[in-house]
């Protein structure tokens, strides 16, 4: 660029009008100018004085070499300038610390800056003044002279280090930097030729660093690092760096702008084309007009019965559709909205069945036993005929799988006289499955509960949240969070849908969640549900259900006929005992539908037997050799050997306890995959029995020359809970003495240091697992005795039951003998510590 044309943009400045608004505390606009080799002489010129007024800018960092306009609004700023100009026209230009601050102090700048001079001025009649300026030479702020009424300064020149050599690395840097800086320039579709040309004739490396710096965009921090590098070559390498940065910010920019612009063209032959096929359309007669749609939906807001403040927002939703171009993909989405708002059943509900003598006769037609929720459910149904305004009940039924958790909650819709849906929360981690999505997101939709509510067309249904302590979380967000507005009566009728965006009442809504277990629940979850426990069946139970239910289903559904097969009630007990080991009653109907799907081969093979009788002795010929043996009950324990009761997901379950005593230094050793509390059980019970080591008749310091190994078979499954506390202590003693335990009597509960038994939970549960496992007589904390009553009376009759309150009693129970004194030693009195766990 040629001095005459860079003046001439200077003159220039007298004409132009000032198109723009700026702030009065707006200091600089950019319009910078690259000066070449023929105006090295002025630009590199450090002959000026070093007093001259400084001038604070605030987002530019003016370099060597560089000419830009530079508005000023400031008064402090303004002065400055002209007392530049009535002097020598030179400028101390440094660049604020923090743009923020209006009336910059010496300690708000920095403290090196850019001699320049003031090449032209203009005043504005906004009285600011616009000049162009150009730097000259780096420079130190050495000294202030005055602050008031402008700024004056005493300036050190900084003397760059000479690159007296241009060795190959040095070459290697000014040539990146301009090939960097050409490839800037073409990314951006400009002409590079005339900057290139004058870069090209740089051939001192600071210089070409200043004069790139200059025109580059990059941050005022970076810009001033940049200034104040002396030396020529590290200031090039920083400006390379930018370079690259620059270089890969414009590709990814042109690539955007290609990519925007193919879109577009693509965009404007899909619409030339759809209203071609408009116009082809309605020439053929084809044309279905789009305000016949709008005044359907129209009609269908009005009549859908929403809410005041909802049909307001449907409405408003439908003025924007209505606006805008059917094929544009917002239309397609406010278009979904709307469908979505107009299925929703606002206001249409089921009348409930209020005879409470049918609803009684439905529940005992497909449920056998399972007394209290049906007392429950008619209890519901009473309240809600004396007041028809009660909000939905929450229940919550826990038990083992299948004892017809998910089925109880179909009979209760069919007693209400309501629709059923129904959900699995199992392995659910994303809170919008409970919510929904906004409507922001690509493919968003509501969440599952109002899903299931369309789905069931009234807004009562009894709504099923299945296997609801199998809720994950995850970075997405806790799905039982969600939760607790759900199934809150005080919060669930302004239910808000993320994708709605708009309440919705569930207070209507009859909730019915499953568990398997309490433990994995939330309390603040847990506490919104009325908990209602299904505990596992008895063999009796069994087989009545198994005869009033499964079996004629089973014969149905394999094509069979009612007086072609026969099943006795022994030959079900022998299933039962034989092939199933569960609570529920799901490998059962496998195993009866075995037996069905056999007898119907062989009627469909022609045979010429008309009717098939299973007897307990032909079991095996429909289902193989029994899976499961009476190996639970051995003819006779060994010494160390104790059955214990535990309760588990699937039900009950018979417990060995192993104890083995061998010489040793007194270490106590643990298998079996025993959790902490069954750990600290072992050890109370370890404690126990030292602090009964003389009553026993073992010796006192057992404990000291004998290490002892407590183990519970099948390894390979986890066990955990303080019911193994007494029968930890039983098989310890009888290792200990050598005596061992009867067969026919298992024991459960928890044991403090003082051999208290404290109460434990799950005892129907345990109770059928004895029963099952042909067990006499069953020990019971005393506490529990209230549990074994509420335990149906047939299973009552199978055992015989054993209370105690102290560990002394229960020897005696399981030996027969009476070995241990009834009332304890002077050293075991007092309260020595708590108990293992909690129940």
């Amino acid at each position: 660029m040629s001095r005459d044309k860079l003046w001439l943009e200077a003159q220039s400045m007298d004409e132009q009008e000032d198109n723009g608004s700026e702030d009065p505390g707006q200091d600089i606009t950019i319009q910078s100018t690259i000066v070449g080799e023929d105006e090295e002489s002025e630009a590199s010129s450090t002959d000026f004085p070093t007093q001259m007024p400084l001038l604070a800018v605030r987002d530019i960092v003016v370099f060597n070499y560089m000419i830009l306009p530079l508005f000023v609004a400031r008064d402090k700023s303004v002065k400055a300038i002209e007392a530049a100009l009535n002097n020598n026209r030179y400028i101390f230009i440094c660049t604020q610390r923090n743009e923020q601050v209006e009336d910059p102090g010496i300690d708000d700048i920095h403290q090196v800056g850019t001699v320049a001079m003031i090449m032209r001025m203009l005043k504005m009649p906004d009285g600011r003044l616009k000049i162009l300026v150009q730097g000259l030479s780096r420079a130190n702020l050495d000294q202030v002279l005055q602050e008031d009424p402008y700024t004056e300064v005493v300036v050190e020149p900084i003397q760059e280090e000479a690159v007296t050599e241009i060795g190959n690395d040095e070459e290697a840097q000014m040539r990146t930097a301009r090939e960097q800086t050409e490839k800037i320039i073409s990314l951006r579709g400009m002409d590079s030729t005339e900057i290139m040309t004058v870069l090209n004739s740089v051939e001192e490396p600071g210089k070409l660093a200043d004069l790139i710096a200059s025109n580059l965009r990059m941050n005022t921090e970076m810009a001033q690092g940049i200034l104040e590098c002396h030396d020529p070559m590290e200031r090039l390498r920083m400006v390379n760096q930018q370079l690259l940065k620059e270089v890969e910010v414009a590709s990814l920019q042109s690539k955007i702008q290609n990519m925007a612009k193919e879109g577009m063209d693509k965009a404007q032959k899909e619409f030339f084309l759809r209203e071609q096929l408009k116009a082809i359309k309605s020439e053929l007669g084809e044309d279905e007009t789009e305000e016949e749609e709008f005044e359907e939906l129209r009609s269908a807001i009005e009549k859908s019965g929403m809410p005041k403040e909802v049909k307001k927002e449907a409405r408003k939703q439908f003025k924007r559709l209505e606006s805008m171009h059917p094929d544009s993909s917002e239309a397609t989405v406010i278009r979904n909205y709307l469908d979505w708002m107009v299925e929703l059943p606002w206001k249409k509900q089921s009348r409930d069945q209020l005879d409470i003598n049918k609803a009684k006769d439905i529940l005992e037609a497909d449920h056998y036993d399972l007394e209290k929720v049906k007392e429950r459910i008619l209890e519901y149904l009473s309240v809600r005929k004396l007041n028809p305004k009660m909000k939905g009940p929450i229940l919550c039924f826990v038990g083992p799988p299948g004892v017809g958790k998910t089925s109880l909650g179909k009979s209760i819709a069919r007693s209400l006289n309501r629709k059923f849906v129904r959900i699995s929360l199992g392995g659910m981690r994303d809170e919008a499955e409970i919510r929904g999505h906004r409507r922001t997101y690509i493919g968003s939709m509501p969440g599952r509960i109002i899903q299931s509510v369309r789905e069931a067309g009234t807004r009562n249904p009894v709504f099923m949240l299945d296997e609801i302590d199998k809720v994950g979380a995850d970075f997405r967000g806790d799905p039982s969070s969600a939760l607790l507005e759900v199934l809150d009566p005080e919060q669930n009728h302004n239910f808000t849908d993320h994708y709605l965006n708009v309440p919705f009442d569930l207070s209507k809504v009859m909730f019915v969640c499953t568990a398997n277990i309490l433990d994995t629940i939330p309390p603040a979850l847990l506490d919104r549900m009325e908990v209602i426990r299904i505990p596992g069946y008895t063999e009796q139970e069994k087989v009545k259900i198994a005869q009033r239910f499964i079996m004629p289903r089973q014969i149905k559904d394999n094509g069979l006929k009612e007086n072609q097969v026969s099943i006795t009630s022994k030959a079900i007990a022998t299933v039962i005992r034989s092939y199933t080991q569960e609570a529920g009653l799901r490998n059962l109907e496998r195993e009866l539908a075995s037996i069905c799907r056999k007898i119907a081969r062989e009627v469909a093979e022609g045979t010429e037997k008309k009717q098939f009788r299973v007897l307990p002795g032909n079991v095996h010929k429909y289902l193989g050799v029994p899976r499961y043996q009476e190996e639970e009950k051995e003819k006779e324990l060994l010494p160390g050997v104790a059955l214990g009761l535990a309760w588990t997901a699937a039900g009950g379950e018979l417990l060995h306890v192993e104890v083995s005593t061998m010489p040793g230094k007194g270490k106590l050793i643990t298998t079996g995959q025993l959790g902490e509390v069954m750990k600290e059980s072992a050890q109370a019970a370890l404690s126990y029995a030292r602090s009964r080591a003389k009553s026993l008749g073992v010796d006192t310091d057992f404990a000291e020359k004998k290490d002892i190994h407590i183990h519970v078979p099948s390894g390979a499954t986890p066990k955990e809970g303080p019911s193994a506390g007494v029968t930890l202590v039983m098989a310890l003693l009888s290792s200990l003495t050598g005596i061992s335990l009867s067969n026919e009597v298992a024991v459960t509960g928890e044991i403090t240091l003082r051999g208290r038994v404290l109460p434990v939970g799950g005892i129907k549960e345990k109770i059928l697992a004895a029963s099952a496992a042909g067990i006499k007589t069953v020990v019971l904390p005393a506490k529990n005795y209230k549990d074994f009553q509420e335990i149906p009376a047939e299973l009552r009759k199978n055992v015989e039951l054993k209370t105690v309150e102290h560990i002394d009693e229960v020897w005696p129970v399981v030996t027969g003998k009476n070995t241990l004194q009834e009332v304890p030693g002077e050293e075991e009195k007092g309260d020595m510590a708590q108990g293992s766990g909690a129940s």
